[in-house]
């Protein structure tokens, strides 16, 4: 006989949260829509799917259209997923984005003959990716134990792997190896890197991603004089390629020049023209106007031969592309130009009164970033925070991610929508309230 407390259990598991804010909570269990836990009707009956979702469309609606002043956007690795197959072109190169853990998986299998040939054409002896683990002397935590043995089966990686962290231990021992191992531990890293760059220099498509409608819809979320501020952690040029199949104008921080320079002063300046009548000198600003704020680079970035500046050039000719990879050392190189003024301008912008702020596809494992938005949480009375996510209640919730409940339990502005960039995101965010 089952027992009440595994009967619980059981109904807590198979229950769906799409949407959770200080007020409300709405949830799916089975065929049933909840509201506060409560059965929702229209009369007598149980209200439908489609009813349901243009109830929370309203609830997100209400969230986002309070005549804010100030819009920041931070869009990680999770919006440029639609399948998260690791399908390739001619070339090798990913069709769409993948998560962190898929390029693990693609690494491991790379590496797996020990050898591995650069997109140069030139072949490198490499390590394979256990052997790397146990050199470099990663450990994570497997059922509260702790080990290095990253396979189960020698097969595939086991779930606790991380790929950051492994890749930290990666670099920071690179700077002690022995000469016999040196050259191959260059080799892998570099094949490592390769792997990444590949993975995230997809083309933008239409028909696969749905940037162009996300940037149409929250273009109209702000006020005319003041620019939508986007700030990203992904390498790729999703938005800057969707922007440009709209005829939208990006502030990316470089200079409008033959050859685009790195200038951080660049987001400050705005687009307007005058307008003269008899009485008056107006000016009327450009709508669709974008700052977007590149956190961890770019494969359209890089440094120039003396390392005076960085610019920004078409991603088919860039050799070194400027990028902070997947490692926790990236926090010590955040700190790096442009890295450092771009985190400044980030945190500036969260500090603003009157901000709505809204996520999607960050998973908030990256502390630096998190610790960030907590602290402007907490902090900054005017800052409404909308989390989006495939799933925004996880049975085994990340430390940020269960801070942000908390934040959400201690009646912070902040609220929580089951949704995803390239999945339904751009219909809730694009209701209005006559629509509800």
């Amino acid at each position: 006989m089952i027992s009440p407390e595994t009967k619980v259990k059981v109904m807590l598991m198979s229950e769906d949260v799409f949407f959770v804010s200080n007020q409300n909570r709405y949830s799916k269990s089975i065929d049933v829509f909840k509201k506060n836990g409560v059965n929702i009707k229209n009369g007598e009956h149980l209200i439908n799917e489609n009813e349901f979702k243009n109830l929370i469309k309203s609830e997100v609606s209400n969230f986002v259209n309070q005549s804010f002043d100030n819009i920041v956007i931070l869009v990680g690795a999770g919006a440029s997923v639609t399948n998260n197959q690791f399908d390739l072109d001619d070339n090798g190169i990913a069709t769409s984005g993948v998560t962190v853990a898929k390029i693990a998986d693609d690494i491991l299998k790379e590496l797996r003959d020990e050898k591995y040939t650069l997109s140069s054409g030139e072949e490198l002896d490499v390590f394979k990716l256990e052997e790397v683990s146990k050199i470099s002397q990663y450990n994570f935590f497997e059922k509260n134990v702790q080990t290095n043995e990253i396979l189960k089966d020698g097969q595939t990686l086991k779930s606790g792997f991380n790929l950051e962290d492994l890749l930290s231990n990666l670099f920071a021992y690179k700077k002690f190896v022995d000469k016999a191992n040196k050259e191959k531990i260059n080799n892998t890293t570099n094949a490592i890197l390769d792997i990444i760059k590949k993975s995230t220099s997809y083309d933008y498509d239409e028909n696969i991603f749905n940037h162009r409608g996300f940037l149409n819809v929250v273009s109209k979320l702000g006020k005319s004089e003041n620019k939508i501020n986007i700030v990203t952690t992904n390498y790729d040029t999703l938005l800057e390629d969707a922007a440009e199949s709209m005829k939208a104008t990006v502030f990316d921080g470089f200079s409008f020049s033959q050859t685009p320079q790195f200038d951080s002063t660049m987001f400050d300046w705005n687009l307007v023209k005058n307008v003269s009548n008899i009485k008056t000198h107006e000016i009327v600003y450009k709508q669709q106007v974008f700052n977007l704020l590149k956190i961890h680079g770019s494969l359209t970035w890089e440094r120039s031969q003396s390392s005076d500046n960085i610019t920004r050039k078409r991603k088919d000719s860039v050799k070194f592309p400027v990028m902070v990879f997947p490692s926790s050392d990236k926090y010590a190189q955040s700190y790096e130009e442009p890295y450092f003024d771009l985190f400044t301008k980030f945190q500036e912008l969260l500090k603003i009164p009157n901000t709505l702020f809204i996520t999607t596809g960050f998973s908030f494992s990256d502390n630096h970033i998190s610790k960030m938005i907590l602290s402007a949480i907490k902090t900054n009375d005017s800052l409404a925070s909308l989390l989006t996510d495939f799933n925004i209640e996880p049975e085994e919730p990340n430390e940020n991610w269960k801070k942000l409940m908390k934040a959400l339990h201690d009646h912070y502005q902040v609220a929580f929508l089951k949704a995803t960039m390239n999945g339904n995101l751009v219909d809730y965010l694009g209701a209005k309230p006559d629509e509800n």
